[in-house]
């Protein structure tokens, strides 16, 4: 009965998203526990105090093409936009250009890779976050990037992973520049 609900709701995620769960039910398949414990990391994905959201979901799509998964971006960009980010914003986070982006967005991005790649210059970006909107911001932006990285790795471990190449922001088709972090 558990698993029939369980595929109710993911199929309903499906529907709404556009987003293959077939990852997840496999994991589901394998073990019930596993996939309760995957369930319960989702808290961190909804977390989100102290930081403005186009700035969160910059730091998401950004960790989620460094991690090299397209439908995952995809799925980061569709929520974001259904959330109110601005498409052009995002359209810029995607391109990667920081031109097109304000500088708090641009300071999220930032602070995402530098962070995906053990950067030091990830420290002075974490002291400007602080200084602009508080501890709590840092950690949301860091969860939103922690868990950009679990969702594509998931994938690929389970032989589902594709790569980011192309993604849809409000009917445009963006190429992705994914410069490794």
């Amino acid at each position: 009965m558990m698993k029939w609900l369980i595929r109710n709701r993911l199929a309903a995620f499906e529907r709404t998203w556009a987003y293959d769960m077939s990852y997840v039910r496999a994991l589901l398949d394998a073990d019930t526990r596993a996939f309760m414990a995957f369930a319960r990391s989702q808290r961190m994905n909804s977390y989100r105090k102290g930081v403005p959201k186009d700035v969160h979901y910059a730091a998401k799509i950004t960790g989620t093409i460094v991690e090299d998964c397209g439908p995952c971006t995809q799925l980061v960009v569709t929520m974001a936009l259904r959330d109110g980010m601005d498409a052009k914003t995002v359209a810029a986070v995607v391109r990667q250009d920081h031109a097109g982006m304000t500088e708090p967005v641009a300071l999220g991005v930032a602070f995402a890779r530098a962070v995906l790649a053990h950067a030091p210059e990830a420290d002075e970006l974490r002291e400007k976050i602080v200084a602009r909107w508080g501890q709590r911001a840092v950690v949301s932006l860091t969860f939103a990037v922690v868990m950009a990285r679990v969702f594509p790795t998931m994938k690929y471990g389970l032989g589902y992973g594709t790569a980011c190449q192309r993604v849809v922001v409000a009917g445009s088709s963006i190429t992705v520049l994914r410069e490794v972090a």
